[in-house]
């Protein structure tokens, strides 16, 4: 069912499935897209979890309130996990909507059971990124679009060390050769966190989706962090 709610001072739309008394997991699409982006998976995991899958600002339906930081996402799903009442959720992002939850992680550390971050960059700054050229494109707010890229470009150098502070069982997932990001440095920043790549490049849950589910996510579960270890595995890819 889609749904609206005010929160930290922003119209948020979102997806809800599940039994509201089984416990929270969120879905984060990753930039331009919204919560269609987690079709299939929102179903699966509504079986036995309380999925809300929110359009992050910005995106979708969701307002475009014009100023995009990427911890005052986190702000808006911390406050749509508060407005259900959740104590603490499993939280799974791709791309920046992994930025998102791991900012999520930093600065609210209670609140997130479990963390699953799919191939997301690292908060150092990005080199050599490809000007931005608007063309025309909706279902996001262009404006959102060069926000964030100032902060891919030139992140506060707070956040890396922030990433020591996650205390969430996380599992990092890598697209492997063909992703433009390296998951595995991101994932050496957070204590305990596993490493998983799936060669799929960076759509790793929609190019790969049994794969992704091998990480750890079949039966109705999301990919499970594994115990704290520290430790990476590949997993294959096709039938």
């Amino acid at each position: 069912m889609i749904r609206e709610a005010d929160v930290n001072g922003i119209r948020l739309v979102y997806r809800e499935e599940g039994d509201p008394a089984a416990p929270a997991l969120v879905l984060l699409h990753g930039r331009t897209a919204d919560h269609n982006d987690w079709n299939g998976f929102t179903q699966h995991f509504a079986a036995r979890y309380h999925v809300l899958v929110p359009d992050l600002r910005g995106h979708g339906a969701s307002d475009f309130p014009g100023t995009y930081p990427i911890p005052e996402m986190a702000e808006d799903v911390a406050a749509l996990l508060g407005l259900h009442g959740a104590g603490s959720a499993t939280v799974i992002g791709h791309s920046l909507g992994g930025m998102v939850a791991y900012h999520l992680a930093m600065r609210h550390p209670g609140l997130v059971s479990r963390l699953v971050v799919e191939d997301s960059p690292l908060p150092e700054p990005m080199r050599d990124r490809p000007a931005l050229v608007e063309d025309g494109s909706t279902g996001f707010d262009w404006r959102m679009m060069h926000d964030t890229e100032r902060q891919f470009t030139h992140p506060d150098p707070a956040w890396l060390d922030g990433l020591a502070r996650i205390t969430a069982p996380t599992l990092v997932i890598s697209g492997g050769k063909s992703s433009p990001f390296r998951a595995d440095l991101l994932a050496a920043r957070i204590p305990g966190a596993r490493l998983v790549v799936i060669e799929a490049g960076h759509l790793v849950h929609t190019t790969e989706r049994e794969a992704f589910r091998r990480g750890g996510g079949g039966g109705g579960h999301p990919p499970r962090p594994p115990p704290r270890d520290g430790t990476s595995v590949r997993v294959p890819t096709g039938p």
